[in-house]
């Protein structure tokens, strides 16, 4: 599963800023609707295109891997639905 550590980076430019940074801030920033950037900040395993990723590393000036990490699946028993 690709985690997403959008509030993280919000927190960590709130901090760097000294400022409250809101979803609405955000999405107005990046042109990425404010319910996309909560289903990416709230949603696990939430799938969206690259181009949002592009414009969140843009406006967070981060990489990618910065932004995203790549969780491992837990292993089921046998037999175990998902």
């Amino acid at each position: 599963m690709i985690r997403f550590r959008l509030k993280e980076l919000i927190a960590e430019k709130e901090f760097r800023e000294r400022r409250v940074i809101t979803m609405t801030e955000v999405a107005a920033q990046t042109g990425i609707n404010r319910m996309t950037l909560s289903k990416i900040a709230n949603h696990p395993g939430y799938s969206t295109v690259t181009d949002n990723l592009d414009r969140l590393c843009d406006y967070f000036g981060c990489r990618l891997e910065q932004f995203a990490e790549h969780l491992p699946n837990e292993c089921k028993p046998a037999g175990e639905k998902e």
